[in-house]
């Protein structure tokens, strides 16, 4: 097994876990598109609580990734999936909320 298909298991037992419905296609897809940044521990998550993570995943992910316009519906997103993985979890792989956030804005064919 390939280190990418290791993540991509363990990201995948995690939404399992949470019971969070997903696409295993949309999420090998979502997690290959990341690079090597899931390899390193600190880039591999999101944190939650902090506001300059935050904008960096609205900033680099939702504007830039998917091309979406800046706006408070991007935050209300954002805390929204922040919300269904559960704000005490301490790992909220970026994997994850990449895809989730994918989902939420209809824009899986990006990765297609």
């Amino acid at each position: 097994m390939s280190k990418l298909d290791e993540k991509i298991a363990q990201y995948s037992k995690f939404m399992d876990d949470k019971g969070l419905k997903y696409d295993l296609d949309l999420l090998k897809a979502v997690t290959k598109g990341l690079g090597p940044s899931i390899y390193k521990r600190d880039a591999e998550t999101v944190s939650g609580s902090d506001p300059k993570e935050l904008a960096t995943v609205k900033n680099n992910f939702l504007i830039k990734k998917l091309g979406l316009a800046d706006g408070p519906k991007l935050d209300d997103a954002i805390a929204k999936v922040i919300d269904a993985i559960g704000k005490s979890e301490r790992s909220k792989y970026r994997a994850v909320v990449y895809y989730m956030l994918a989902v939420e804005f209809g824009k899986e064919s990006i990765y297609s």
